[in-house]
């Protein structure tokens, strides 16, 4: 049984917040739904369904009628006897009974790549839901990121005006004033930089997801996560979809090239036919032949190649060559999958350094600009000491933020690497998942010539009328990345 993700376990507790608050959860579910990307890769694992009773039907029975009616308007004068008026019809039957192996490897080599193209839907699964997960993750940070700015602005505001004040009373020089208004023209620029992004990051959650995001709730915790990076490996080795994708492919190669050697093999198969014509009294009375009839037949038939220009051979080289390149690319995908699973669970450790790391800073700076800010105010800290801590202390807080979200994604992008953040192990409840065996079953036996399934109609949603994004945020900080608006340095005078 695959592993199974308690991710969203507890859906009750997820639903808490606000009616209008968003959960990862929700994205996900809204993604697995509507995104274009997946649901192209399911119509393309559909067509791929196709080529097992594509190949099979080489090895069925086959049955035709051709049928002819011609009229002579003018008759040679050698074709005296022919008739100026008939009509024809043939039957036929032919049952293929040895094709050296060709049918039985060709259907072999189709239902691999159904396998295969199973598991990539399952890549692109986790793959989606890794770029959820970032996008959802950017827009939090991203909002963090413009309230802190905001909060920046403020606070230099409300600093530029208490220097000021001390300037006009003498307590500080022209210089004092300039600096703090070099340095809130700085934060005025920056604000607005961090505005253009969250905007972005907005528009990207939209083309990801399907719709604008609300008031997004943090994201659970992430669960499942391997001790260290061997641990990654070996369960990414046995599950990630890529790479079970790519062995399939190898393969479904190697039926590939056992299919082409049969093309040097003798055929058999049985034949039944039957055939009627009609002159339609057209023939001359002085011809004695009779107008109409009718005969049948039956017997089996071998084709016994002898030679063909060399062309089997050339195609089961071509096959062998062609499983050659399958087979490095299994090993490609293996080099490529031990990379993301040791690359990701080093930047997962990495961003939990920095996050124990920043959120020490945070608190070290908070002290250290209240410290500046009293030693400012008797004559001991200047006011570029009180800017350069407040630039401080917005660096670390927004190192905070970005820590948050790297850790978050690198420990989702982790476990998609092992082959564990896909629908059902998200436990994606929103709807029935969707089950590539149902189209399967469907067709693998399809005998039928007239069945042609539904017509091809959109299922993504479009984004069209999504409204275009502001840098508007209405949710407040997280408390300990608060501080208040009125932080200017004290005034000696009151």
């Amino acid at each position: 049984m695959r592993h199974r993700l308690l991710l969203f376990a507890g859906v009750a507790v997820l639903a808490v917040g606000p009616a209008s608050a968003e959960t990862l959860r929700d994205a996900l579910v809204r993604a697995y739904s509507t995104n274009p990307t997946i649901t192209g890769q399911r119509a393309s694992l559909r067509a791929t369904d196709e080529a097992v009773p594509l190949a099979r039907a080489d090895g069925l029975p086959s049955a035709a009628v051709d049928a002819r009616y011609s009229e002579d308007f003018q008759q040679a004068a050698n074709q005296f006897f022919a008739p100026a008026r008939s009509v024809t019809g043939q039957a036929s039957l032919s049952v293929p009974l040895y094709a050296g192996g060709a049918v039985k490897n060709s259907v072999r080599a189709a239902k691999t790549r159904v396998e295969a193209g199973r598991a990539n839907l399952r890549g692109t699964e986790a793959q989606l839901f890794t770029d959820v997960v970032a996008a959802y993750l950017n827009v939090i940070r991203d909002e963090a990121i413009v309230e802190l700015n905001g909060q920046n602005v403020r606070a230099l505001e409300v600093n530029l005006q208490a220097t000021r004040d001390r300037f006009e009373v003498g307590d500080v020089t022209r210089t004092d004033v300039a600096q703090s208004e070099a340095r809130l023209a700085a934060a005025v620029g920056q604000l607005r930089g961090s505005e253009a992004t969250l905007i972005a990051s907005r528009e990207f959650y939209i083309r990801t997801v399907g719709a604008a995001p609300e008031s997004l709730e943090q994201p659970p915790p992430l669960p499942g996560l391997p001790d260290n990076a061997d641990a990654a490996v070996a369960v990414a080795l046995e599950n990630n979809p890529t790479l079970i994708a790519a062995r399939r492919n190898s393969d479904a190669a190697g039926f590939d090239a056992r299919a082409a050697r049969a093309q040097r093999l003798p055929q058999v198969s049985t034949f039944l036919g039957g055939n009627y014509f009609n002159n339609l009294s057209s023939q001359n009375a002085g011809n004695v032949s009779v107008n109409s009839g009718s005969g049948a037949s039956a017997g089996v038939q071998m084709r016994i190649p002898i030679y063909q220009g060399g062309a089997p051979a050339a195609n089961v080289r071509r096959a062998r060559a062609l499983e050659s390149v399958a087979i490095e690319q299994v090993t490609a995908t293996e080099r490529a999958v031990i990379e993301q699973a040791r690359a990701f669970f080093a930047n997962w450790q990495s961003s939990l350094r920095v996050i124990e790391a920043a959120e020490t800073q945070v608190s070290a700076n908070r002290l250290s600009l209240e410290g500046v800010r009293a030693e400012n105010s008797v004559g001991t800290r200047t006011i570029l000491d009180i800017l350069d801590a407040e630039r401080e202390l917005l660096n670390a807080q927004v190192t905070l933020v970005t820590a948050r979200r790297d850790a978050y994604v690198a420990g989702f992008a982790l476990l998609a690497a092992m082959g564990r953040a896909e629908a059902r192990d998200l436990g994606l409840d929103g709807g029935p998942l969707y089950d590539p065996d149902v189209n399967y079953r469907r067709v693998r036996g399809g005998l039928w010539d007239w069945s042609d399934g539904a017509r091809a109609a959109p299922v993504a949603s479009s984004t069209a009328n999504t409204p275009a994004q502001t840098p508007v945020v209405t949710k407040p900080l997280d408390p300990e990345l608060q501080r208040g608006v009125d932080t200017g340095p004290a005034n000696p005078d009151r």
